[in-house]
């Protein structure tokens, strides 16, 4: 079966973990987390990182961290996995949909006006698949209705965005919020097996994110709490994972966007599907090699996935919309609420094998087993 992703784990992540057990640091005390952080913030255009023990607990500091708490909404598409929903809910806030626009699968920013309310405290950008929001758009509502903007950057490590909004430059996704939030699954481009960071530029929201990882101690009385957090570190073990990977992430995206570039010749000529679209003011990194259904096709993402597995490849399907998911209605959200986009998206889409380790041969093999799944 040829896997979904498989890691690359070739650089200095041996060396670097053999110093943590030659040295005995091996929790979140040790230096390599704070090494880490400042390499993976620095990569990613911001001044400060945090290092947390997964991409859900980086989403739930980095809204804590923004000051969001019970009553508050937290606007965010539909089309996203569940911990961006489960972060807002754990701190009393209500989180708030919207749709996505059909062509890059991130969320629609012409419905994003309509949702803002007196409540509204936080709007959460979701970079899907590798390829960054628009951006411009939610950077003027920030200004007219003053809401804070955490970028959920999981899936963007390292992808950038031309901002006209901010000086006509180029900007990495994770940059462009008041924080973002990230997850180094052993899926992601950079990897740390589990683990996660939380990303910004004003030194307050960092600190008051280092201060939830760590239980809210108080700096000057490490057993008095004057706010409930959580033990959301990361080990100095993990980060030495990290701090290899950084290293090499410029490598890992040249990586991506050749392989990426390869599916593309090959799935454009394949009627009945379509590859991931790229805007004009994005460099996307590739983190999935993400492809739908035409709907005429007459199959559904499902069928196809299932004839893929039968010829030895894997697959993963897109998001379900937060909007379908039981759990949450049963708290009573999002009742009667209709986002088509994200269902068509779920019912037509899925991506293909995306780790670091394939090669050419391999995509080849990949895509004639698509081929052959939508005869």
């Amino acid at each position: 079966m040829i896997p979904v992703s498989e890691p690359l784990l070739d650089g200095n992540e041996k060396r670097y973990l053999a110093e943590c057990i030659d040295s005995g640091w091996i929790s979140s005390e040790g230096p390599f987390v704070a090494r880490f952080e400042r390499a993976f913030a620095s990569h990613m255009g911001c001044s400060h990182g945090v290092a947390v023990c997964n991409g859900t607990a980086a989403l739930e500091t980095a809204l804590y961290a923004l000051g969001v708490g019970r009553g508050d909404e937290v606007i965010m598409p539909s089309f996203t996995i569940i911990s961006c929903a489960l972060a807002a809910i754990r701190l009393g806030a209500r989180p708030v949909l919207v749709d996505i626009e059909p062509e890059m699968w991130c969320m629609d920013m012409a419905q994003i006006a309509g949702r803002i309310s007196p409540r509204t405290k936080v709007i959460m950008p979701v970079h899907i698949y590798g390829h960054p929001v628009d951006m411009d758009p939610l950077l003027r509502l920030r200004e007219s209705h003053g809401c804070k903007i955490l970028e959920d950057a999981a899936e963007v490590h390292g992808a950038e965005y031309f901002s006209r909004h901010l000086g006509d430059r180029w900007v990495k996704c994770g940059a462009m919020g008041d924080a973002a939030a990230t997850s180094f699954y052993a899926n992601k481009i950079v990897t740390t097996g589990e683990g996660g960071m939380v990303l910004s530029n004003d030194s307050l929201v960092a600190d008051r994110a280092r201060s939830y990882r760590n239980l809210c101690f108080q700096p000057e009385k490490r057993f008095y709490h004057t706010d409930l957090g959580f033990n959301f570190r990361l080990t100095n073990l993990q980060a030495a994972v990290g701090l290899a990977q950084v290293e090499r992430l410029d490598e890992f995206i040249k990586i991506k966007v050749k392989l990426a570039a390869y599916y593309r010749q090959l799935i454009e000529t394949i009627p009945g599907l379509r590859f991931m679209t790229v805007k004009p003011w994005a460099k996307p990194v590739y983190w999935m090699y993400a492809v739908e259904l035409d709907p005429q096709s007459g199959l559904d993402a499902a069928t196809v996935m299932e004839r893929m597995r039968a010829r030895g490849v894997g697959t993963r399907p897109f998001f379900m919309g937060l909007h379908r998911q039981p759990a949450l209605l049963e708290l009573g959200l999002f009742r009667d609420e209709s986002y088509p986009n994200t269902d068509k998206a779920h019912r037509l889409g899925f991506y293909l094998p995306s780790g670091l380790t394939l090669t050419e041969a391999v995509i080849e093999k990949i895509v004639a087993a698509l081929r052959d799944s939508l005869k």
